[in-house]
């Protein structure tokens, strides 16, 4: 009995060993530096210095700042978006801008080749009517020779039964001279007539 006693004694010696730094820490350093804060504060406030409300102040600052930055990358994001929404349209209208000159290009390309088909065409044209014409007058020339070589009366005859057009075109392919001597052997109305085209066709 004496002995269970003793150690229960013991025991709790220990335990009260064990609490005295703790209490010892709390006393000595934890206590005094909560009372000197509150003296401090005290101090201040009756001083005239608000550190509750400089405290508050502080915290709003810090919670206003935060959310600026939140907004201002919101707006940040906002407005890449729209730049890029913007490009993006500037794009398709540059695009159709191109689909228009392009399919004008086409069209005047088109035209280019059918105005130089037409002017070859127009040239052929030409060109055959001239070969034609020059045909022609060579085709006159070579029977205005032969009317040289054949006697004026012969040749008035011929002349006579042609069609005035030919007959006025061979007697302008001659000389002055064959062409009287012709004109003196035909019939004086027609001669009349020749003469009339011949003058008309010189002036």
């Amino acid at each position: 009995m004496g002995e269970k006693m003793a150690g229960q004694a013991n025991g709790s010696n220990q335990v009260k060993k064990e609490r005295k730094p703790i209490i010892w820490f709390l006393f000595a350093i934890i206590i005094p530096i909560i009372v000197a804060a509150t003296l401090i504060i005290v101090i201040l406030e009756v001083a005239g210095v608000g550190v509750m409300d400089w405290t508050k102040e502080k915290v709003g600052i810090n919670s206003e700042v935060s959310e600026p930055d939140t907004s201002e990358r919101e707006g940040q994001t906002d407005n890449v978006q729209s730049t890029i929404e913007a490009k993006d349209t500037e794009i398709e209208v540059l695009n159709q801008d191109i689909r228009i000159l392009e399919s004008t290009i086409d069209e005047l390309e088109q035209e280019i080749v059918k105005n130089e088909n037409s002017q070859e065409g127009t040239s052929t044209a030409t060109s055959e009517e001239e070969d034609g014409s020059q045909q022609e007058n060579d085709s006159v020339a070579l029977v205005a020779n032969a009317y040289k070589e054949m006697d004026s009366k012969q040749s008035a005859a011929i002349l006579e039964s042609l069609d005035r057009e030919t007959a006025v075109a061979i007697l302008l392919a001659v000389s002055n001279k064959v062409r009287g001597s012709i004109l003196q052997e035909m019939d004086p109305k027609i001669a009349a007539e020749l003469t009339e085209l011949l003058l008309a066709t010189e002036n």
